[in-house]
């Protein structure tokens, strides 16, 4: 017998059995088809927000300043009271005022003797004149001299209503409805037309005034890509909210009401302004906060946010072919979103399907999964 045939003889059933162990321990090791969820993309609506930065002033915000100059004798509110319109603010020292108030009548009634013995000196003349007793000449003097006190006459009324205007101004009123803003200056303090601070500030709050800011990218999108004016955009934007500092929505909803027709140069951005019923006087002027602006898109392709990636500032998704193989595809949306959702504007059609989950993890390019349901996710 010959031993070398026989030892290559069994190296070669050796080798046939080890290939067939392999290959069954790999057909037993195959991983199936992962179960994804997936979802079927379907034209729908939805309602997406847009936030600005905004500041709120008062409907008015009116500078209280004095007209006359003084020292101040009363402080007649406090900061943050509630006025009426025509209710004391201040009182400035009325002493001297007075004074000339009382000077300009004792002046016009002094006047008023001079008119009335004018008067009678001028008849006398007119009487003698009719006589040919004096002439002519005698007369128009006399005329003359009636004529002055006169003009002096009026020139000390004019004096009076000036002093009594001047007195009037000594008592500071407000000039609206509002709350009090800071009081600089107390009792004491000199006040005067030509001082650059206030004495304080009256707004308004019945109503206040978010001012925010739009791009020219907002502009357009407001004028419907120039096919209609800012103006008729304006009237047709949905009624807007305010969230304020601490995170909260104001209850009240505004409606935007202006927007400049200047674009800055610098920030590319348009000022717009909108208005807040404030009958609480809840809102104040300075407080700051965040307009939230509502879009309603219709029939557009609405995907679950978790359903995308980005790689390299492009965002993609997963479709799957009709062998449900997982392929990546680069997609665009809109740029507003409310944190759950996108609204695709270019990238998928309707009808395709897309991996909803596991996406960048359990799914990659090639990976055949196993459709279901994103409806039936959690329950699986």
């Amino acid at each position: 017998m010959n031993t070398k045939a026989l030892t290559i003889g069994a190296l070669s059933a050796l080798l046939m059995l080890s290939l067939g162990s392999c290959g069954k321990q790999a057909q037993q090791g195959a991983m199936p088809a992962p179960a994804v969820s997936v979802m079927t993309v379907e034209p729908g609506n939805t309602v997406y927000e847009s936030s600005y930065p905004v500041t709120l002033k008062g409907k008015t915000d009116i500078d209280i300043r004095p007209q006359v100059s003084g020292f101040i004798t009363k402080v007649c509110v406090d900061e943050g009271q509630h006025v009426r319109k025509g209710q004391t603010l201040f009182i400035i020292d009325q002493v001297q005022y007075q004074a000339a108030v009382d000077q300009a009548l004792a002046n016009v009634n002094s006047a008023k003797s001079a008119v009335s013995t004018a008067e009678i000196a001028e008849q006398n003349k007119r009487m003698l004149l009719d006589k040919n007793i004096i002439s002519q000449s005698e007369w128009q003097t006399a005329a003359n001299q009636l004529a002055q006190a006169k003009a002096a006459l009026a020139q000390a009324n004019a004096a009076l209503v000036s002093a009594r205007k001047n007195l009037a101004y000594t008592t500071v009123t407000a000039p609206s409805d509002g709350v009090v803003g800071v009081i600089p200056n107390r009792e004491g303090s000199l006040a005067s037309p030509s001082s650059a601070q206030p004495l304080t500030t009256i707004s308004d709050n019945s109503e206040v005034y978010a001012y925010f800011s739009l791009t020219e990218n907002d502009l357009l999108d407001l004028s419907n890509g120039g096919t209609t004016s800012i103006d008729a955009g304006i009237k047709n934007l949905p009624e807007v909210e305010l969230e304020l500092a601490n995170g909260t929505r104001y209850p009240l909803k505004g409606k935007v009401a202006t927007v400049s027709g200047l674009v800055d140069n610098s920030t590319g951005a348009s000022s717009a302004r909108a208005l807040f019923p404030n009958p609480s006087g809840m809102l104040r002027s300075g407080n700051t906060g965040r307009l939230i602006m509502p879009h309603v898109a219709e029939n557009v392709l609405i995907i679950p946010q978790k359903a995308t990636y980005e790689l390299q500032d492009l965002r993609y998704v997963y479709a799957l072919n009709d062998s449900n193989v997982a392929m990546p595809v680069q997609i665009t949306v809109m740029p507003y979103n409310d944190g759950k959702t996108f609204v695709v504007t270019s990238g998928l059609n309707g009808g395709e399907r897309i991996v909803t989950e596991g996406v960048g993890t359990t799914v990659r390019n090639g990976t055949a999964v196993t459709p279901k349901t994103a409806e039936a996710a959690p329950a699986q």
